[in-house]
């Protein structure tokens, strides 16, 4: 075993606490990140959506589906 195993019931109790505190950490920081990207994703989304509606206007179809 490494010098910094636990080696008390105290000290993997502190150890598994750290340990789940840490991965916790890390699930919010992604979970942020990822409804950051998404956000994103949604305005570029809305600005392609209107962009192929201004297109559509401009050589003249009619944009019978406006939920395109």
């Amino acid at each position: 075993m490494a010098d910094t195993d636990p080696r008390t019931p105290q000290e993997l109790s502190d150890f598994a606490d750290d340990l789940l505190q840490k991965l916790q950490e890390k699930f919010e920081t992604l979970t942020n990140q990822l409804t950051l990207r998404m956000e994103e994703m949604g305005t570029s989304i809305e600005d392609l959506q209107k962009d192929v509606t201004d297109l559509m206007v401009q050589a003249g179809i009619e944009n019978n589906n406006r939920n395109l």
